[in-house]
């Protein structure tokens, strides 16, 4: 159990501040994350690492020389938002450019994703790489499915080692790819993990077994084995990560035992004597091995196994120095470049607005009382919404939803008391929900108020066929940049329907408030229908048959949304 903490709403943060405080030489704070102490030397390409936290070392904690330029850092298991990662690749980029990289999971490729796009906008060579090591959550044919766990360490070691070794932003992109190609993970649970101030685990392992294949969000394995031996462990881990050797691969490896979180060094040590001693009967030569906690999982108990197949560049970069505050290997000469001071978290000052009439201005009022009562009836929800999405995810959906209604409460607020009008007021909500909640649903909600908000303008009452559109606009944004499609057992299986039943209903002469209160129903049958479906995308999707019996969390937030606003008409009398 995760015992010490404040708030947990706030544990990133107040574990940021420590860690900052703590490794002054190192690093510091910039927003979104953190960075090298030392100012980047003009012309380096650099490499930004990330995801949410929890999973110390990664990410911040491999920010240094011979290592990451800089690590954006997330709400516990939550993917940061893409003004987060794009603010810290403005703070390294030193006109060389830019790769961000991260595990494969929606959130993290969509945000990074799109801060990759702010960052080529902006002129500053920017690119992505996802890490796919984890052999457990996609078979061979589908490998660009899979995620991401202790193999991201494997990764973004060496290519960022080619980065403080003077290749430019290609060569880095070819070694990071280079590595994650060669790159094999397979990990098992012995208990799950406990998100702070949670009074119960994210899933829980039988007496006398274990989970294969697991996560490292606290998403349980795929599926439960007799809890073995350690040497058994160790077996079964070897000729699982070898039978997935890539083609053409020679004999030298990178090997890491990765403990989760909960399982003791002297433990992994004993596991490691079989492993090596496996590893070398296969006739492979094993070249600095690591055994230890480099990507946890909370305080999961369980481990896993990496494995990364050598050639001549990979190994060079795999053995380079790195002097990081939780990663140190070799020496490096002293450090005497200029030292960097930290750089205020603070918002700039507030924009000039678009100009808006007094109607619209009154519809903003709206728009700020709908997103105050979200933002209660989602922290009432919270507890409920994280239960649901732990039968096949993280567990942080709950929390999510409440950091972005909070944020696009305080923003919308803000807003209209700059006479914002009604779409000013939506286009600053939607941004402080995607840059506050971060992971897939922050930005996708983002995406939707926003769309929703210029459609609906600064000008006039929206009449009932404007509000209809404007919803549909919603509902395409969330499409265009999720990619999902209905039956993949996501939010868009509640969204559509409702959409469609107020189109319906306003094209049959109803008002737009009383076509949204009948559709309110259609959207929660909808919602609980989602349990019948199997996820096709995101990080439920490896435990597809785990959540069947269990609606989509998304989706249940969607339908508790759009019900919490009729009932505020029937509240205002509207």
């Amino acid at each position: 159990m995760t015992r010490l903490f404040n708030d947990p709403a706030s544990f990133m943060e107040d574990m940021l501040d420590g860690f900052l405080d703590a490794n002054s030489r190192y690093v510091v704070g910039v927003p979104g994350g953190v960075v090298r102490a030392t100012a980047t030397p003009e012309g380096k390409a650099t490499v930004v690492v990330g995801g949410g936290s929890g999973h110390y070392p990664a990410f911040c904690g491999v920010v240094g020389r011979g290592f990451a330029d800089g690590a954006v850092v997330g709400n516990i298991f939550t993917s940061p938002s893409a003004d987060d990662a794009a603010s810290v690749a403005r703070a390294v980029e030193g006109g060389g450019g830019v790769l961000l990289t991260t595990g494969n999971y929606a959130g993290d490729v969509m945000n990074f994703g799109l801060a990759v796009q702010k960052l080529r906008s902006e002129g500053i060579d920017a690119r992505y790489l996802a890490v796919t090591d984890d052999i457990a959550s996609a078979p061979k044919e589908e490998i660009t499915k899979r995620r991401g766990i202790a193999g991201d360490f494997t990764v973004f070691r060496c290519a960022s080692a080619a980065a403080d070794d003077g290749y430019d932003l290609d060569g880095v992109e070819r070694i990071g790819i280079a590595a994650n190609d060669a790159t094999r993970t397979l990990g098992v649970a012995f208990d799950g993990c406990t998100m702070p101030g949670a009074d119960h685990p994210l899933f829980t392992v039988a007496e006398g077994t274990m989970d294969l294949g697991l996560g490292i969000h606290g998403e349980p394995g795929v599926s439960s084995h007799e809890m073995p031996s350690a040497a058994e462990l160790a077996d079964l881990l070897v000729e699982g990560v070898l039978a997935e050797k890539p083609a053409g691969s020679g004999d030298r490896i990178a090997v890491i035992l990765n403990g989760l979180g909960r399982t003791k060094y002297e433990e992994l040590f004993v596991v490691w004597q079989t492993v090596a001693r496996a590893l070398r009967a296969h006739g492979y030569t094993v070249v600095d091995p690591e055994v230890g906690e480099l990507v946890t999982s909370l305080d999961m108990a369980g481990c896993s196994l990496t494995v990364m197949w050598l050639d001549d560049e990979l190994e060079k970069f795999w053995t380079a120095p790195a002097d990081t505050p939780a990663y140190r290997k070799g020496v490096l000469a002293t450090d005497s470049g200029e030292r960097r001071s930290s750089e205020s978290a603070s918002a700039a000052s507030a924009a000039t607005l678009p100009a808006s009439d007094q109607p619209s201005r009154d519809c903003a009022r709206f728009v700020t009382a709908s997103l105050d009562a979200l933002s209660e009836r989602m922290t009432a929800a919270e507890d409920e919404l994280g239960r649901i999405d732990a039968v096949a995810g993280d567990g942080d959906h709950g929390r999510g939803m409440v950091k972005g209604t909070a944020a696009a409460r305080a923003a919308a607020g803000d807003t209209a008391d700059r006479d914002g009008g009604a779409g000013s007021v939506l286009a600053a909500a939607g941004s402080a929900w995607a840059a506050k909640a971060g992971g897939t649903s922050g930005v996708l909600w983002g995406a939707a108020l926003t769309a929703i908000g210029n459609r609906l303008g600064n000008n006039g009452t929206p009449d009932d066929a404007a509000v209809a559109e404007a919803l549909r606009a919603g509902y395409d944004a969330l499409v265009a940049l999720g990619g999902a499609s209905l039956g993949d057992k996501t939010m868009l299986d509640a969204l559509d329907p409702f959409v469609g039943a107020v189109e319906k209903s306003v094209s049959a002469g109803n008002d737009w408030r009383s076509a949204w209160s009948e559709a309110v129903t259609v959207a929660e049958g909808a919602a609980a229908r989602t349990a019948e479906l199997r996820p096709k995308v995101g990080r439920a999707r490896p435990l597809a048959e785990k959540s069947v019996g269990t609606p989509d969390a998304g989706a249940v937030s969607l339908s508790m949304c759009v019900a919490t606003i009729a009932e505020l008409f029937t509240k205002q009398g509207t």
